[in-house]
């Protein structure tokens, strides 16, 4: 791994982690704003904690050394809650600008995912 993949890789995953955690605490809290989102898409208030935990139970997956089954999970997971999100927005007619931060953390998700350490990497053999 070059040392410009690693920087990418630390600068993509920083970025990633704090929007997956702020977002996360967000939701746990229940934020009024956030509630106002949710339910205008169409889904219950309590996916907002099933949302938050996950979120955060993720961000540490990826940032502690090795377990990198457990990390594949947790970029499927943000993969999924962020494509989620954008599709959600796009069926409740929402704009461009309402998509962006889902579409953004999904665009770190690729990019961390993409340039991790070999030793982040869940590495199988084949036969």
């Amino acid at each position: 791994m070059t040392k410009r993949d690693k920087i990418i890789y630390w600068i993509a995953t920083i970025w990633l982690s704090l929007g997956m955690l702020s977002t996360g605490i967000v939701q746990l809290i229940k934020m009024e704003e956030e509630v106002a989102n949710i339910t205008q898409l169409g889904y219950p208030v309590f996916f907002l904690t099933i949302l938050g935990v996950w979120k955060v139970l993720g961000v540490v997956a990826v940032l502690i050394p090795r377990f990198p089954l457990l990390k594949e999970w947790a970029y499927a997971g943000f993969f999924f809650a962020m494509s989620g999100a954008t599709f959600s927005r796009i069926l409740a007619g929402g704009t461009l600008t309402e998509m962006l931060p889902s579409l953004l953390l999904l665009l770190l998700t690729a990019v961390s995912w993409y340039f991790r350490p070999v030793d982040r990497k869940l590495i199988t053999v084949s036969q």
